[in-house]
């Protein structure tokens, strides 16, 4: 499941985000690259570990904490450490590659399977030109670039790439969530159920029938969470 998530963040926590990156001190992002995207990789990241790494850490985590299309569309276990990247001048593009199933965090020590890949962006489309995330999986080849504080979810078994940028810097978040639920398929069934359900909810109220699909979409999370 590919998903638009809009507004992660606020314009404040966007200011507040950009004025903590500023402070950063960044670094070859082939530094914490896997054996096969290293050859692909070209961008710089946030040294983690840092106090601004932590502070702009907390900050998208308590956003996330707080956004319900967030958790009912990834039904989240774990959550890495979020990171953040930078692309432009000589340091502009990562080619096609497919992230690591397992990612450990220096940080935490913990580890993290990757059933979904996030991508927060932090800069407006207008800064830069290029800097595409293009995905390609069972839906096609789709081609993202969003406003500001806005987020895209997609399968971490994709393959993709941030097209080269061209003009100014694209600025992004980017981690991964172990979901309760491993397979797409079924989060996507329970995800198109959910959003009906807070449709039929809103037109209908608390009937019988809404109260019994409710007990069906809770059924099937339990027989497929792993808590």
């Amino acid at each position: 499941m590919l998903l638009h998530i809009p507004d992660v963040l606020t314009p404040d926590e966007l200011r507040a985000l950009h004025a903590t990156l500023g402070e950063a001190a960044w670094r070859d992002g082939r530094a914490t690259a896997g054996t096969q995207a290293v050859h692909a990789k070209n961008n710089e990241q946030v040294i983690p570990g840092s106090e601004q790494a932590k502070a702009a850490q907390t900050l998208v985590l308590q956003a996330l904490n707080r956004h319900a299309l967030f958790f009912s569309a990834t039904l989240p276990k774990k959550t890495f450490p979020p990171q953040f990247n930078r692309y432009g001048n000589d340091t502009n593009r990562y080619d096609d590659h497919v992230d690591g199933a397992v990612m450990h965090s220096a940080t935490t020590g913990e580890r993290v399977r990757t059933d979904v890949s996030c991508t927060l962006f932090l800069s407006e489309p207008s800064d830069y030109d290029g800097g595409e995330l293009v995905i390609n999986d069972t839906f096609g080849v789709q081609t993202v670039k969003l406003p500001a504080g806005h987020m895209v979810i997609y399968p971490s078994s994709s393959v993709h790439r941030v097209e080269p940028v061209t003009r100014g810097q694209r600025v992004a978040s980017f981690f991964w969530v172990e979901s309760m639920v491993r397979r797409d398929d079924q989060r996507r069934l329970l995800f198109d159920m959910d959003m009906d359900l807070l449709r039929l909810r809103t037109q209908h109220g608390e009937d019988p029938s809404v109260v019994g699909l409710t007990g069906l979409y809770h059924n099937l999370l339990r027989m497929w969470a792993d808590t």
